[in-house]
C-alpha cells in the first residue's frame, strides 16, 4: 500500500487515466505521483473525473468549476457568490453537471461556449447522469427532478417524495433513480411509470450508495454492515429484503466504492479501516485493520485492480488488489 499525509481533510479520493488523485479542503489536488495543482480560492466542495478521463473536475467554495490536469489547471464555469456544492461528468455524452444553490448547471466539456441553466424551487443538493449522459437527475427538498441535459426551455419531470433528499443516483441500466434522505433512509423511483421505491431501516444516514455485480446489486452506507439491495428484473428491489455483510457491532460503514461490472465492494468505516469482500464468497479482507479517523473518501479503479482510501484527518493510501 503506498501512503500519504496530507495538511486538509479530503474530500474526495478518484481514479483517472494514469492513477489515483485526491481533492483537499484546502484547494488542492494531489496526484499520486506527487504532481499537485492549487487553483481554487478556498475549498473543494466536490469532485468527479473529467469526462475524458484525464485528470478530476472540482467545484469549490469560491464558486469555480475547474479541471486539473497534471501539470495544469484551467477554469470551466463560475456561479457568482455561490458554492458548487454538487458535480457529475458523463464520459458518453462529454457533459459536466453542477449545481450551485438552486441552479442546475449543464456545460460541454467539448464546446465551451455550451451552457444550460436550470432552476429549481429549492437548493440542489446532489447531481447525477444517467448512464448515456442524455438527462440528468437533480435532488432537492420534496424529491428529485430530471431534465434532458442539452434542451434549454423545458419543464422537468418532478419525482415527488416528501422530505429532504441529499444525493442521487442513477441504476446502471438508467431504470430507478435512488436518493438518500435526511432522515436516515432512501428512496427510489421506477422511472417509466414514477413507481415509488422506500428502503429504510437504517441506523445512520447513507452517505453513499454503490452498484455492483453488472448492476444487480446496490451496496449503501449508514448501517453496522454494507446494505445489499437486489437490482434484478423490471422489479429492482421493489418486495424484497436486502441482506448485509461485514456487520460489526461496533462500528458502522462510512463509504462504499465498487464497479457495476465487478462483484467486488470495499467499504470503509467510520473507525478508519477499510476492507473488500465479493458478496458472491465469504469473509472480509481488511485492506486497513488498523483503526483510526473516519473514512471520507473512497473509491474504486475502473478495472477493479485498485483502492484509494483518505480520512478525516489527512491520512490516505492507494491499495492493489
Amino acid at each position: 500500500m503506498t501512503t500519504f499525509q496530507f495538511d486538509a481533510q479530503p474530500t474526495a479520493a478518484l481514479f483517472e487515466k494514469d492513477g489515483a488523485v485526491f481533492a483537499l479542503g484546502d484547494g488542492a489536488v494531489r496526484f499520486e505521483d506527487g504532481a499537485f495543482s492549487i487553483a481554487h480560492d478556498g475549498a473543494i466542495l466536490c469532485a468527479c473525473v473529467h469526462p475524458s478521463g484525464e485528470g478530476i473536475v472540482t467545484g469549490g467554495d469560491d464558486g469555480r468549476v475547474i479541471w486539473h490536469r497534471k501539470g495544469e489547471a484551467g477554469l470551466l464555469a463560475t456561479a457568482k457568490g455561490a458554492w458548487i456544492d454538487a458535480i457529475d461528468a458523463s464520459a458518453e455524452s462529454g457533459l459536466i453537471a453542477f449545481s450551485a444553490g438552486k441552479t442546475l448547471s449543464v456545460i460541454d466539456s467539448r464546446d465551451a461556449g455550451f451552457r444550460r441553466d436550470f432552476v429549481h424551487e429549492r437548493t440542489v443538493s446532489g447531481v447525477a447522469f444517467e448512464p448515456k449522459g442524455r438527462r440528468i437527475a437533480a435532488s432537492t427538498y420534496g424529491g428529485a427532478a430530471l431534465w434532458f441535459a442539452r434542451i434549454a426551455d423545458q419543464k422537468p419531470t418532478m419525482l415527488k417524495w416528501a422530505g429532504s433528499h441529499t444525493s442521487v443516483a442513477f441504476s446502471p441500466d438508467g431504470a430507478f433513480i435512488i436518493t438518500a434522505m435526511q432522515d436516515n433512509q432512501l428512496h427510489g423511483w421506477r422511472i417509466k411509470d414514477q413507481k415509488n421505491l422506500r428502503m429504510g431501516g437504517y441506523p445512520g444516514k447513507v452517505k453513499s450508495v454503490s452498484f455492483l455485480s453488472k448492476g444487480q446489486l446496490m451496496a449503501t452506507s449508514g448501517a453496522q454492515g454494507a446494505v445489499l439491495w437486489p437490482f434484478v428484473g423490471a422489479n429492482g428491489p421493489m418486495g424484497k429484503e436486502a441482506t448485509e455483510i461485514g456487520y460489526d457491532e461496533g462500528s458502522l460503514v462510512a463509504l462504499v466504492a465498487s464497479t457495476p461490472k465487478s462483484g467486488l465492494l470495499v467499504a470503509g468505516l467510520n473507525d478508519g479501516r477499510v476492507w473488500l469482500a465479493d458478496p458472491a464468497g465469504q469473509g472480509l479482507n481488511f485492506l486497513k485493520a488498523d483503526k483510526g479517523a473516519t473514512v471520507v473518501a473512497l473509491s474504486m479503479s475502473p478495472d477493479a485492480s485498485r483502492v484509494a482510501w483518505a480520512d478525516e484527518d489527512g491520512n490516505a493510501g492507494v491499495f492493489s488488489i
